[in-house]
């Protein structure tokens, strides 16, 4: 699998009414179709051959750029499995098109181009359900799920995760079935409702360990810990983290050792070991770059503001804030941009610029109030709006800290 998506799960210090915001990394995400790469040979004319042979190594050039998970081996990665899809196409073969458009949506999704990964997923999605393949169709599903969850449209990106689950329990694909129950299992998480998170990830972590899918693995037990984070059960959410840490190392994925570094900095920072909290943050930094998971780069920037901003380093903090907001707007995690803004006019207002952070925190609950205007479902909506009470608490206080200033 692929990492995980959910878009970041915050963890409030409240000091007084002040906040400062540390995230979790999402550890589920985008995930590639034929993993394994292997294209079953097809009787056909010289030329057909040859334009399939051209196409399946183009393909495996692109497969395997995506894989060294730089920001230019990304790039590049797109421009091979464009010129993959064309042959395909000219060759009519309709099940190896949607893999490639919906392996370059995975591609876009990484490189935080969110809204050009959904058209590709959107394009793969009715030709896999037109030739049958009920795998790639749950995988695709899953993928247009987590493009929702990752602008905090929770209850969407649920509807898509559900019908990938009937799906692949359908055809009976475990590995595609562990995927799946980690991507609900976030989505309950950050919607507050942690035992229905468990009760996914639980599933989840039996399924991956069976199927050999050590990267899953080590997802799902980050998952599992953000939510023993969120309950205040640090010691157990450190437990799973120090589990995933060397799965991710022993399987060479970079992208699950840095969420899995940022995540043991999370816990450690809700402790109030704060200078170990940077250890761990500043570990996993350059490697988030090295990759070029800009939204996970933000997270990062995000939590070492946060830290800096708790240890009363307010210019350093905003530093690192400012650099997080352009990164998380550009990639669409509106979330995640309202919790910065959270943590910025909660900065503004320990440096008594009360109208600064008033500017702030109004732009948060703007985007507060059209996420949960998008949850149609009344429970979820409920849920969803006890989560984010923080921000509206806040407000009032600055409000009133404003009337008593005009007075």
């Amino acid at each position: 699998m692929g990492s995980a998506n959910n878009q970041a799960i915050c963890w409030w210090f409240l000091p007084t009414l002040l906040l400062s915001v540390v995230w979790l990394s999402d550890a589920v995400g985008a995930t590639p179709t034929n993993q394994g790469l292997q294209i079953a040979q097809q009787p056909g004319t010289t030329q057909q051959n040859a334009t399939r042979a051209a196409a399946e190594q183009v393909f495996q050039e692109g497969m395997q750029l995506y894989q060294q998970g730089t920001a230019e081996s990304l790039r590049q990665a797109i421009g091979k499995l464009q010129e993959a899809l064309k042959l395909w196409q000219q060759l009519d073969d309709k099940r190896w098109e949607a893999e490639t458009l919906n392996n370059i949506g995975l591609v876009y999704s990484d490189l935080a181009q969110k809204q050009e990964a959904l058209k590709y997923f959107n394009q793969a999605l009715p030709i896999f359900r037109a030739v049958g393949d009920r795998t790639g169709e749950a995988t695709t599903l899953n993928n247009i799920g987590s493009f929702y969850n990752s602008l905090g449209e929770k209850q969407e990106a649920l509807k898509y995760f559900n019908q990938a689950l009937a799906v692949i329990r359908a055809v009976g694909d475990k590995r595609v079935e562990a995927v799946t129950l980690g991507y609900i299992g976030v989505v309950y998480n950050s919607l507050g409702e942690k035992q229905e998170a468990l009760k996914y990830l639980n599933q989840a972590l039996p399924i991956s360990r069976a199927v050999g899918d050590k990267g899953m693995e080590a997802s799902t037990l980050i998952n599992i810990s953000s939510v023993y984070a969120s309950l205040g059960e640090k010691q157990e959410a450190l437990k799973y983290l120090n589990q995933a840490l060397p799965i991710g190392l022993a399987v060479g994925d970079k992208r699950v050792e840095a969420r899995t570094l940022n995540d043991i900095g999370f816990v450690y920072a809700s402790l109030g070991e704060k200078q170990e909290a940077l250890k761990y943050f500043n570990q996993a930094l350059p490697i988030l770059r090295a990759v070029g998971e800009r939204r996970r780069e933000a997270t990062i920037l995000h939590n070492i503001g946060s830290i800096y901003n708790s240890l009363g380093e307010k210019q350093e903090a905003l530093k690192y804030f400012n650099q997080a907001l352009p990164i998380l707007r550009a990639g669409g995690n509106r979330q995640s941009e309202a919790n910065t803004l959270l943590n910025m006019a909660a900065l503004e207002h320990s440096r008594g610029n009360l109208q600064q952070a008033q500017t702030h925190i109004q732009a948060a609950i703007e985007i507060i109030e059209d996420l949960r205007a998008k949850i149609a479902n009344e429970e979820l909506r409920a849920s969803y709006s006890a989560s984010v009470r923080v921000y509206y608490e806040f407000n009032t206080y600055l409000l009133m800290e404003l009337q008593k200033k005009d007075l």
